[in-house]
């Protein structure tokens, strides 16, 4: 039927809509209707929740890591590498975010090589840090899902920066993890320790048997025989029966 011939149908009232259908459209069908609706599979539940899981602690060393994270505004937890001390720490930064405890996470961590000189890296100042903080990503990630994550870092509640950057900031109603600190100068750490505000929780971590920096030259160890005896200040000694690594990590560190 022409489209001039369908208007003037159309006009007198005389146009019959089913001279247009097939005739399986005709046809009457029979769907059936679910009770209750469509439901997707259990798996697809609650899909970003699946990447928060119950954290506990697998040693004396990280209950007593955990428990004074929560009990106290400053902890410095000290320890070998596979004591779970950054994983813990963010683990309790996401914990306090989602509860509103706190209103953003601060990571902060050194620019510093593991004994190699990288030279300079392409890309912005994000791409040419992004290998030094990567460890902190990997944390992350384990704890919140992606689409979570990039949600929270663009609304600038999750932030992550190297310690050059932390001169002169008050970090209020924070919750502020400063990794690797065995590769800050006491000069360094005391500046970090100082950015601390109201309503805020740091926690540094590191280990000062495995520094990068020259010999004498890391302030860790120093800063936390200081203040292991201020009021509100938690020092936390990880030993080798903390690590939850390999087995083997705990023979090597025993050796080495």
């Amino acid at each position: 039927m022409a489209k001039r011939t369908a208007k003037r149908r159309h006009a007198q009232g005389t146009l019959n809509v089913q001279e247009f259908q097939r005739d399986e459209d005709r046809r009457p069908r029979s769907l059936k209707v679910l009770d209750g609706g469509w439901q997707p599979p259990a798996n697809d539940l609650n899909r970003a929740e699946s990447f928060v899981k119950n954290v506990r602690p697998k040693s004396k060393g990280q209950t007593a890591l955990m428990e004074a994270i929560d009990t106290h505004a400053l902890v410095l937890a000290l320890g070998p590498a596979g004591t779970g001390k950054t994983y813990l720490a963010i683990t309790k930064a996401v914990e306090a975010l989602e509860s509103g405890k706190v209103g953003r996470i601060v990571l902060s961590r050194p620019a510093v090589e593991a004994g190699e000189s990288l030279g300079f890296l392409p890309g912005a100042m994000e791409d040419k840090l992004a290998p030094y903080l990567r460890p902190l990503y990997d944390a992350l990630q384990d704890r919140l899902s992606p689409k979570r994550l990039k949600a929270l870092m663009a609304e600038g509640l999750i932030e992550i920066a190297p310690v050059g950057f932390m001169r002169g900031r008050t970090l209020n109603n924070a919750f502020v993890v400063i990794d690797e600190a065995q590769n800050c100068t006491y000069g360094q750490i005391k500046m970090l320790l100082t950015r601390l505000g109201w309503s805020s929780t740091m926690v540094v971590t590191g280990d000062p048997a495995q520094t990068d920096l020259l010999p004498d030259l890391s302030g860790l160890h120093s800063v936390a025989d200081k203040l292991e005896g201020v009021a509100n200040i938690a020092v936390c000694r990880l030993t080798d029966s903390d690590i939850v690594r390999h087995p083997l990590v705990a023979s090597m560190l025993g050796v080495l």
